[in-house]
């Protein structure tokens, strides 16, 4: 979506289920070289191999579903218990000495590879209950199990439940960072939306109220109702509850100019001049380095806009006569504008305080969009000495490096 910036998510699992894949395929290969070292001991080698065929088909044939918890369904994880239960339990009919001796069962540790696509799928809870069914399916097998049966039928056990276990702590934090990531991502969205009303129609309010106090009678009215909805405006803005629509104020004569967005394609890069120069006239000195500045459009526009919010604070805040300089500086590896003024300076403190009562015009129109560039924004200002307001953005810019909806 065109002005949203889209979170992007990636299962911290995906690795497991990639893992257990091919370690199905490597314990199949185990247990078949060990039935084919061993089978002169076989009673009923037919057995053994009947066995081994059957599980190296639905090994192969059922390698999808364990690429990913959603394609391993639990009536998949019920046959597939299965499959490695029926071959523990078949293991003495091939091999008679196998309840009394601590060989191998026919799937070896292929079972494993069952148990840990439970854990995987449904914590360690699934995975008790698989490890505990195949603990029960070693001990009848065994008939007279050994120190060394139990011993392995613990370790599959807690090693299958200390699995299932981290994968319900990697989900927890996946769904934690998940969260945080819309929660900033909507975050930049309502700061946004606040410098483009910022921007529009507070200016707008703004300059009704001076207006229609100038004026008086009729108008003062007009201005005083103009105050009261720029303040409920503010209050709105500072919760991010409002929406808007692109509106801009040509705060030197008053004119307002409507920007409707559109879905078309623009160049992927903009000469930063050319944003910058209307802003030249009687007051304002623009200065640039005589050849292009280019910069990513949506960056460009960005800058342009926060330009745009420092002249509107000298007009409102140094007077109508002040005068105004705009410096534009190439650098090799940052773009850097200057916008100063020979006002009055800002008292120490009165940022702080304009910010405390809502109005954000330097926290979101200015600072909030540099930030969100990757870039800077220096605000130096000396009583009596005018204002210097340094942007500094990258030729590389992280956030909105694409068109700026």
């Amino acid at each position: 979506m065109a002005g949203r910036e889209r979170v992007v998510r990636m299962s911290v699992e995906q690795p497991l289920w990639r893992a257990l894949t091919a370690y199905r395929v490597l314990t199949l290969v185990y247990a078949a070289l060990l039935a084919g070292f061993g089978h002169a001991k076989y009673e009923r080698p037919w057995v053994a191999v009947a066995f081994l065929a059957v599980l190296a088909v639905w090994t192969l044939v059922t390698l999808p579903r364990v690429a990913n918890a959603a394609s391993c369904t639990k009536r998949f994880l019920g046959v597939d218990l299965t499959v490695a239960l029926t071959g523990i339990l078949v293991t003495p009919l091939a091999d008679f000495d196998a309840q009394h001796m601590d060989g191998p069962t026919l799937p070896s540790i292929w079972t494993a590879g069952s148990v840990l696509a439970f854990a995987l799928k449904g914590g360690w809870r699934w995975a008790a209950f698989a490890s505990t069914l195949v603990a029960v399916a070693n001990i009848v097998e065994r008939g007279e199990p050994s120190e060394d049966t139990f011993h392995n039928v613990v370790l599959v056990w807690v090693a299958s439940i200390a699995i299932g276990y981290v994968v319900e702590v990697a989900r927890a934090s996946e769904r934690t960072l998940a969260r945080a990531l819309e929660i900033e991502a909507a975050t930049r969205e309502r700061e946004r939306l606040a410098r483009d009303i910022h921007d529009s129609v507070l200016q707008i309010l703004a300059m009704v109220q001076r207006r229609g106090t100038a004026l008086g009678g009729e108008a003062a009215e007009l201005g005083r109702m103009a105050g009261e909805q720029e303040v409920a405006l503010r209050t709105l803005v500072s919760s991010g509850l409002v929406p808007t629509t692109r509106v801009s104020e040509d705060s030197a004569d008053g004119a307002v100019v409507r920007a409707v967005d559109t879905d078309g394609t623009e160049s992927p890069e903009s000469d930063l001049r050319s944003l910058l120069a209307p802003h030249a006239g009687s007051r304002v000195t623009f200065s640039e380095p005589g050849a292009p500045v280019p910069l990513a459009a949506g960056a460009a526009r960005e800058l342009a806009a926060a330009v745009s919010a420092a002249l509107d604070n000298v007009r409102v805040h140094a007077g109508p006569d002040a005068q105004a300089w705009i410096l534009v500086e190439d650098e090799p590896d940052a773009v850097i504008v200057t916008v100063r003024d020979d006002g009055p300076g800002i008292p120490e403190g009165r940022l702080d305080q304009a910010e405390g009562e809502g109005r954000l015009g330097v926290a979101l129109s200015i600072r909030g969009r540099l930030r969100d560039l990757g870039g800077t924004a220096e605000l130096i200002s000396v009583p009596g000495q005018g204002t210097e307001v340094e942007l500094k953005v990258p030729k590389v810019s992280r956030g909105k490096a694409g068109p700026v909806r």
